[in-house]
This record gives structure tokens, C-alpha cells and sequence, in this order.
């Protein structure tokens, strides 16, 4: 069945779609009146954005130091061969994997280039040998070491 149209944001959903990006602590109260309407309006609106997916969750940011994974380690595999279920294989035996916190299918040099957090190199040691090069269809893993993180999740801007 086919979906209906979503209607476009007008600028007070734009306007309280950024507030919510860059802070989402912010009360319903306080940014009702930020886009100048009354907390119920405010209210409907965020729920919209919720509803129609412009909102896909909300969480803390928490620093990687304070939880004793300090180490940022992005890997650029490449698969064996370049199939449907090889593609389809090797994203379901991640999918779990809890120190891969993003992986990307791309084009270039790696069919997928993942984001890795770990405790140090050790840590990473255990994961690339007893997880990483045991994925299916992998051939090839090359690591990186990320030495300073300069810019890391920026906001979106629109």
C-alpha cells in the first residue's frame, strides 16, 4: 500500500528541529517559546518529527575516555567477492558486533570501511584476531589507528 505524501516542514518545525539537534535537553516549555508557539503546538510538532522519522532517536553523548574506550581504530575491509550474499553474509555477522560502531558500504579501495571503538591496542588485537579476519568472505582487512580525533559528529546543518 502506498504511503501518503508527507507534508513539508514548515519553518517553526524546521526551527525546532535544529533547537532538538543541537540540544535536545531542552523542555517542551522552553522551546515552544524558542519558535514562538504554545507548548501544545510544540508538542505536536515534536511528536510529529518523531512520527513521519525526522527524529530517528535520541541519546546522551558520552565520552569514550570516561568509559575506558579510548582507542578509535577504523578498518577497511575487503571482501572475497563482490556478491549479494557475500555483501549480505558479512553485514549480518557484524550487525552484533558491539565495538563496530558504524559500518559503511562504499566505493573505492574497501567494499566497507568500519568505525571501530576499543579500551587500546590490545583490545583491538582480540577483536581483529578472534572476530574481524574470521568474518565471512573477508580477504582483506587493513586497519587504521586514529591518533587525534578533530572532528567527530558534527551536527547536521539544513
Amino acid at each position: 500500500m502506498k504511503q501518503p505524501p508527507q507534508e513539508p516542514l514548515g519553518r517553526s518545525e524546521l526551527n525546532l528541529l535544529r533547537l532538538l539537534h543541537k540540544d535536545a535537553r531542552q523542555t517542551n516549555a522552553e522551546l515552544a517559546q524558542r519558535i514562538n508557539v504554545s507548548p501544545a503546538t510544540c508538542h505536536r510538532r515534536t511528536q510529529r518529527l518523531f512520527e513521519e522519522g525526522y527524529i530517528t532517536g535520541v541519546r546522551a553523548m558520552v565520552d569514550p575516555q570516561k568509559v575506558g574506550l579510548g582507542a578509535l581504530v577504523m578498518v577497511g575491509i575487503v571482501l572475497d567477492r563482490s556478491t549479494p550474499e557475500s555483501f549480505a553474509a558479512f553485514e549480518e555477522a557484524i550487525a552484533d558486533e558491539d565495538a563496530i560502531l558504524d559500518c559503511d558500504l562504499v566505493a573505492g579501495d574497501f567494499d566497507y570501511l568500519l568505525r571501530i571503538r576499543v579500551s587500546d591496542m590490545s583490545d583491538f588485537n582480540r577483536l581483529h584476531t578472534s572476530k574481524l579476519i574470521a568474518l565471512p568472505g573477508v580477504r582483506q582487512a587493513r586497519t587504521f589507528f586514529v591518533i587525534k580525533e578533530v572532528k567527530s559528529n558534527a551536527p547536521l546543518k539544513f
